[in-house]
């Protein structure tokens, strides 16, 4: 088998994966800031990186996956206020709302859940390693702010110079600051603001800023050097970029090996964002299409190209999905393992290990239902179910997906009793009534397959 290789965003080409310590994989991806409901932009990231770390774990690596939670920013804060609610309160309502999410996707529990709140201390003492390397200064409003010009990689992760970032970039024309580039690492409290934002440091009560969250939590969890970071490539400056200025200025090492990041989706070629108000939410997308649908739509994709967001395209890929189902319906599966040998088994490890690419590895299983319908071989059947499960998709009973999930009015006592009308319109020789009735069923999203021996079976369009 082929081995591992990602497009390190940080190198800018694909590279081998050579993890730090053998056989170990240790990851980190920055999750959600959880003051609303999550889009379909949170979708992508969950799902793509649940898909890296299904694979990298069904590569037979020890994987630990980190994926924060930001529970203290700006905008948390604001929406507390404008509902009059704790931030606890707010922060625990869309913690739930995002695991709900999560797991109606197939996304697997990181193996740590970090929320900032817990990790002040250690965001305390990395400011300290900073002021005393010289990295960070108190300004004259209160703040701690890093000195960008004083770490010399500052830009390396963007591939841009500090002149350029200066002149492309909007960025922050605080007076107080040395340099516009300067962030913020600690912000001092106003008095606006509620109590339980205002924790106490060496600089006077204050709140972290949101880029040294992640570097704090990323070198707790899985030290000061790891193998994988990631996260949507709107993270990649200035988050990321910060995030390493942080932790190499602290710990004067490089902090992450490899850097991963995902397209955006886009709505209409506009990127998908709350801020363009072109953003659905999960839960408003799930009323309309089953979760696999999601998972499928956006796996279909390679992780790293925009992915259009229409319904058209949603649509599309449940008909997708429901043919990869019916292949399965249609021919059971043996109870054999996976045979990791057998020749659509290897091409699609050598997707997976080609930078993750998942839409040669979904073309392998089409590939592999179309062998299934011409030869009902119950092997193959068995290999495109195994293969799936890597990407946690054809998982459930093909009749519970190609019937269930939304899309119609009709229960399934309503349509089975127009079959039986239809049957008998049949047998009457009214061929008329029966063509009406199917007509109808398919308005109502139902498509009917008549089968040998005078079986009618159906599923949802």
């Amino acid at each position: 088998m082929t081995a591992l290789k990602i497009y390190n965003t940080l190198a800018r080409e694909k590279q081998p994966f050579v993890p730090m310590r053998p056989g170990q994989v240790r990851m980190y991806v920055c999750g959600m800031t959880v003051y609303d409901y999550c889009h379909l932009g949170h979708a992508r990231v969950m799902v793509v990186f649940d898909m890296v770390q299904r694979w990298l774990r069904a590569s037979g690596f020890d994987v630990t996956y980190v994926r924060n939670i930001t529970d203290i920013d700006d905008k948390i804060i604001k929406r507390a206020v404008e509902n009059g609610e704790t931030i606890g309160q707010l922060t625990a309502r869309f913690i739930e709302a995002m695991d709900e999410d999560a797991a109606a996707l197939g996304v697997q529990k990181p193996d740590h859940e970090p929320r900032a709140t817990e990790y002040v201390p250690q965001m305390l003492s990395m400011i300290g390693r900073l002021e005393q390397n010289g990295l960070a200064y108190r300004a004259k409003d209160g703040d701690v702010n890093y000195s960008v010009r004083d770490f010399p990689g500052y830009g390396k992760l963007s591939g841009k110079s500090l002149d350029d970032l200066r002149a492309g970039e909007r960025v922050d024309l605080n007076t107080v600051k040395r340099d516009p580039l300067d962030f913020v690492l600690w912000k001092a409290a106003k008095e606006s603001e509620p109590a339980e934002v205002k924790w106490e440091s060496p600089w006077g009560k204050g709140r972290p800023g949101w880029h040294i969250e992640c570097s704090a939590m990323g070198c707790e969890l899985l030290g000061e050097q790891f193998d994988i970071h990631g996260g949507g490539e709107d993270l990649q400056f200035p988050h990321h970029e910060n995030e390493i200025a942080q932790s190499e200025g602290a710990n004067g090492k490089t902090f992450v090996n490899y850097w991963m990041h995902n397209g955006f989706i886009r709505v209409d070629n506009e990127k998908m964002s709350k801020s363009l108000g072109n953003f659905f939410t999960i839960r408003d997308v799930l009323k309309e299409y089953d979760p696999e649908v999601v998972r499928f739509f956006i796996l279909r994709a390679h992780y790293r190209s925009p992915l259009n967001y229409s319904d058209a395209h949603l649509d599309d890929a449940r008909h997708a999905l429901s043919r990869l189902y019916t292949a399965l319906k249609d021919v059971a599966p043996d109870d054999q393992p996976l045979d990791q040998s057998e020749a659509h088994a290897v091409r699609f490890a050598e997707a997976m290990n080609d930078d993750f690419n998942t839409p040669i590895a979904v073309a392998v299983l089409f590939d592999l239902a179309n062998e299934v319908n011409k030869t009902k071989s119950a092997a193959l059947a068995r290999q495109l179910k195994h293969l799936a499960a890597i990407i946690a998709l054809l998982q459930r009973p093909p009749k519970d997906f190609l019937q269930g999930g939304p899309g119609t009015a009709l229960d399934e006592a309503a349509i089975v009793a127009q079959i039986d009308a239809r049957a008998a319109a049949k047998k009457a020789k009214n061929f008329a009534e029966a063509d009406r009735i199917r007509a109808d069923l398919l308005a109502n999203g139902i498509v009917l397959e008549d089968k040998p021996g005078g079986v009618t079976e159906w599923r949802k369009a």
